[in-house]
Parts: C-alpha cells; sequence; structure tokens
C-alpha cells in the first residue's frame, strides 16, 4: 500500500505540530509550513518543511502544489493567529491580518490543495475553526468573525465537494493549551493538551466526520449562547464577570 501524503498549514507548534508528529508515528509522509525558519529547520528530520506565509495566496498555492507532486491525500488548514490583547475597540491593521491568515488562509490552501483533489476524485479538506465562531465573542471581533466564515465555507464545501468523492472536516475546538491561548489572562474553561486534541481531530478524520467538537462541555455550553435571543446574549456578555475585553 503506498505512503498516504498530509500537508499541515502552520504545523511548527501547537495543534499543528502535534498533528504532524502523529501523522508521522503513523507512517505518514508529512509537510508542514510556517514562518518561523529557524523551527522548521529544527523539524526537517522529520517532516517536509516550506517556510510560508499562508496569507500569500500565490506562494500557498507554489508550495502546495510542490508537495503534491509525490502525492497528497490530506490538507490540514490549521495556520492562525489571535488577539493578543482583548480591547472593545481593535486594532484594525492587526485585524485585517487576521482575516487574511485566519480566513484566507483556509482559503488559499483549499484552493491549492483541490487542483491535485479534483482529477484525482479524492482528498480529504480539514480546516481549524474555534468554538469563538459559535458567537460574537466580547474582544475579539475578526477572530469570531473569521473562525465563524471557516466553519461556513467548510458546510458549504461539504455539499458541493460530494460529487468529486472529497470530503471536508472543520474542527471546532475549545481551549487548547498552544502558545496561541498562554497568553490569555482570563480562565480558559475545559482546557486540553494540544497532544490530546490531536488524536481527537485524527481520528475524527478517519471517521470523516463533517464537524470535529471539543471538548463537548464546552461546545454545548457555546452552542447554548448561540441559541439565545441575541438580545438577551449581548446583555448577558456586558456582564463584567463575563466580559473579558479591555477599554
Amino acid at each position: 500500500m503506498a505512503t498516504q501524503s498530509i500537508f499541515i498549514t502552520g504545523g511548527s507548534s501547537g495543534l499543528g505540530l502535534e498533528l504532524a508528529n502523529l501523522y508521522h508515528q503513523l507512517g505518514w509522509r508529512v509537510g508542514i509550513c510556517g514562518r518561523d525558519p529557524k523551527k522548521l529547520e529544527a523539524l526537517r528530520s522529520q517532516f517536509e518543511v516550506y517556510v510560508l506565509d499562508v496569507s500569500d495566496r500565490e506562494a500557498v498555492k507554489k508550495t502546495i502544489v510542490d508537495f503534491a507532486t509525490k502525492g497528497l491525500d490530506v490538507v490540514i488548514a490549521n495556520a492562525g493567529i489571535a488577539y493578543k490583547n482583548k480591547t472593545k475597540l481593535p486594532d484594525f491593521d492587526y485585524s485585517i491580518q487576521m482575516i487574511h491568515t485566519d480566513f484566507l488562509g483556509v482559503v488559499y490552501t483549499f484552493e491549492a490543495a483541490l487542483e491535485h483533489f479534483i482529477p484525482n476524485k479524492s482528498g480529504h479538506l480539514v480546516a481549524v475553526s474555534s468554538v469563538a465562531g459559535l458567537n460574537g465573542l466580547p474582544g475579539v471581533s475578526c477572530y469570531s468573525a473569521s473562525k465563524a466564515a471557516v466553519m461556513k465555507l467548510c458546510e458549504t464545501f461539504s455539499i458541493d465537494l460530494k460529487q468529486h468523492n472529497i470530503f471536508t472536516s472543520c474542527v471546532i475546538p475549545g481551549f487548547i493549551d498552544t502558545p496561541l491561548t498562554q497568553v490569555n489572562p482570563h480562565p480558559m474553561p475545559f482546557m486540553i493538551s494540544a497532544k490530546a486534541a490531536a488524536r481527537i481531530v485524527q481520528k475524527g478524520i478517519v471517521k470523516k466526520k463533517q464537524n470535529i467538537v471539543f471538548p463537548k462541555k464546552m461546545y454545548f455550553l457555546t452552542r447554548f449562547l448561540s441559541i439565545l435571543p441575541r438580545s438577551v446574549y449581548c446583555n448577558m456578555m456586558s456582564i463584567k464577570r463575563l466580559n473579558y475585553s479591555r477599554k
């Protein structure tokens, strides 16, 4: 049986790195990309590494097409950034960068992978969203918006790409212990390790689940908030104890 191949964006740290390690242990050919050359160089003995900013459409296409010359079965659009400071008025320059990375980076990754998947009539697209996409959370405006957009993109593709035998999965996690969350100054209920999260994601991909959701308690909490009348939700989240955004 031919070795299966997976490409993971944002694969040099956090959840992306744990997924890369897991798939490497399972005998897959693994490609990763990131923006830090030093981190990637240290991982070169295990993976095929690429220095890449996923907000660069042409660079994403060139990278994934290059990796796919030796095969591509699964692509995980994992790269993302978050707000370091949750302020009521966002840093708009950073927010625009976030949209380019967290949403358009997924679009560019999927676009490039589909150039390989569609002619071969097989493949699996995976994107990492967040429970933050279920509601407009205080202080993380464009993060919530980008993650909501990723969910809807995956939902649409799960319908539209069936004719090509291509599966689409959306990963919808709560808090994962990664460098991205370690800067948060507020409580993070039901947090799990990146290694545990990677195992859940990998099992969900094997089962070709449309939505890979965890931890369940965090999902049900945020899902409950999403079905409240929006005026009730907004008033609730304006309470100081629930609102972690700063002036």
